[in-house]
């Protein structure tokens, strides 16, 4: 066990039974009263942003998290087997620590992997990526009054909104996190 002493923004700390990562640590020493730790937290399991006040010196679960980037190379079952480009290792990766982001994954990716004693607790997709719109709905001419957006499929089979200019063929560069068109990429 560590104190809250121990703690700075980027650590990994279990709180209420789930795996957190601060993302905000302040000391604060309010006039006649006792000092406090305030810290702002990133849920790993659900994405919630939670704070939380701790009592200078109290202690507190720090986790010892590795950071992995692995190379995504196939789908087995509810598993995603990925490598470790330097050792060629394959370890097998739940596909509920991707969450929605999977997808707009293709295999090749590189993706972090975040371990705690050879047990993956996060995924994280890249922050971008690039795939080819394989079928979009016909624009109606004229209609550009406004910011006209229409239903894409890519070659991944995840559906977006794309605007009214993009054509199959097309690649675009998509937001891992929303979901969202950001531009077309030019080759």
């Amino acid at each position: 066990m560590a104190s809250t002493a121990d703690v700075n923004i980027g650590s990994y700390i279990r709180f209420n039974g789930d795996i957190c990562q601060i993302m905000e640590w302040q000391h604060r020493t309010p006039g006649n009263l006792r000092a406090f730790y305030q810290g702002k937290m990133r849920n790993l399991r659900n994405g919630k942003l939670n704070e939380h006040r701790w009592r200078s010196g109290e202690s507190m679960e720090v986790l010892r998290v590795e950071v992995h980037e692995l190379q995504y190379l196939y789908r087995e079952g509810d598993n995603l087997v990925c490598m470790d480009q330097q050792t060629f290792d394959q370890k097998y990766i739940p596909v509920s620590l991707f969450g929605d982001a999977l997808q707009y994954m293709k295999e090749e990716m590189v993706v972090q992997i975040g371990f705690e004693s050879e047990m993956p607790i996060f995924a994280r997709p890249p922050k971008t990526v690039e795939l080819t719109v394989t079928e979009a709905e016909h624009a109606v001419k004229g209609d550009t009054s406004n910011k006209v957006m229409k239903a894409a499929k890519l070659e991944t089979g995840a559906s977006i909104m794309v605007p009214i200019f993009v054509e199959a063929g097309t690649v675009v560069r998509i937001d891992t996190e929303s979901g969202e068109y950001l531009d077309r990429v030019k080759k």
